[in-house]
């Protein structure tokens, strides 16, 4: 028998979590075809047989986190051909008793000493009575004991939710934040303007008024950047995505290609490198609701902008009550690279950006 391991999938990932197995125990597969679907960073990738062989053994669960080098799936014979189909090394060992494994051997399960309703009360909470310590008679597992374990459970997180709590994690124990806001007259706008467009388009002059917000920071070095990649928020049932839209500095049809990138994350076609390398963020939240807020800066960039629930007020002018139409604005940004002043001038571009007409995005 032999193992294969989950291979370096490129980019630094250092684990990937099962998302759905295309081989079960028995299979005969070829080199190359698809084992199984694997999440990284928010992207599913299909991972290929290195060579031909028949499955044993699966050892890993769908959701499951596995980490580069983990055991994935136990060949019963030698590898009859590799071709190197998966990028970065395969390993391929004798099976280890440490390997966790999908399917337990059946003397495992057999050692479970439960009642047909203790067994039906588990499998209603969502109990594995392998990990339960029964209280009764030789170890037998007990009404209340499956009680017990059910009120430690919670949903793991998992996907894009996970790469989420990480990254919200890493900016909370590095950041300092700050957060200016404001309100953009868009009075003069027609009722049918793609606000994101016009959004993504001020942020570009932004950055070219004022550099300091579009830029990195390690908390030692800060690197600002000639070109804007600017990752844009967006709200799935699946959890937080932020694809990049490249180069917004440069002039041309951005509105197809953030039509495409909304399209490739509705239909998880996207790519890890399409969330890569942003130099600043746009989160559109007032398409769902809310005024303002207190964003979160995802390091290494400084800087996110965040714009609100359109609405009206009344003003003054001429003496004379009159209605506009708002946009609210909410700039967050690292206070160890960015000062007060900066982003004030930053956030005083955009709006001025989204006030001019005659400046479409």
């Amino acid at each position: 028998m032999s193992i294969f391991h989950l291979p370096d999938l490129g980019e630094g990932l250092k684990e990937a979590e099962i998302v759905a197995w295309h081989v079960t125990a028995g299979d005969h597969v070829i080199a190359d075809q698809p084992l199984v679907s694997v999440e990284t960073d928010k992207a599913v990738v299909e991972v290929p047989s290195p060579f031909s062989g028949t499955i044993s053994r699966l050892m890993a669960k769908p959701g499951e986190i596995v980490p580069v080098g983990g055991a994935l799936v136990v060949f019963d014979s030698e590898r009859a051909t590799d071709k190197g189909s998966v990028v970065g090394e395969i390993n391929v060992a004798a099976p280890n008793p440490k390997d966790s494994l999908a399917d337990p051997p059946a003397e495992t399960v057999a050692r479970v000493k439960a009642s047909p309703a203790v067994r039906k009360l588990a499998a209603e909470r969502g109990v594995d009575l392998a990990i339960v310590a029964g209280t009764g008679p030789d170890g037998t597992i007990q009404s209340a004991d499956v009680l017990t374990a059910a009120v430690g459970l919670g949903e793991a997180l998992h996907g894009p939710r996970r790469v989420m709590a990480r990254t919200m994690e890493r900016s909370g124990t590095s950041v300092v934040p700050a957060t200016v806001m404001d309100h953009a007259d868009i009075s003069a706008w027609a009722a049918d303007e793609n606000t994101t467009l016009h959004l993504v388009c001020a942020i570009a002059a932004a950055c070219v008024a004022e550099p300091a917000l579009n830029a990195w920071f390690d908390g030692k070095r800060r690197q600002l950047h000639a070109h804007v990649d600017l990752a844009i928020a967006m709200d799935t049932p699946d959890g937080l995505f932020a694809p990049v839209l490249r180069g917004v500095n440069t002039p041309r049809d951005l509105a197809s290609e953030l039509a495409a990138l909304k399209a490739s994350v509705r239909n998880r076609t996207i790519t890890p490198e399409a969330m890569r390398d942003a130099t600043i963020t746009l989160s559109n939240f007032g398409m769902i609701g809310g005024e303002h807020a207190v964003l979160v800066v995802v390091p290494p960039q400084v800087a996110i902008l965040g714009a609100g629930r359109i609405g009206t007020r009344i003003t003054l002018k001429d003496g004379r009550p009159q209605e506009q139409r708002v946009l609210p604005l909410s700039l967050s940004f690292d206070h160890r690279a960015v000062t007060g002043g900066e982003a004030a001038r930053f956030l005083a571009t955009v709006r001025a950006r989204l006030e001019t007409p005659s400046k479409k995005g």
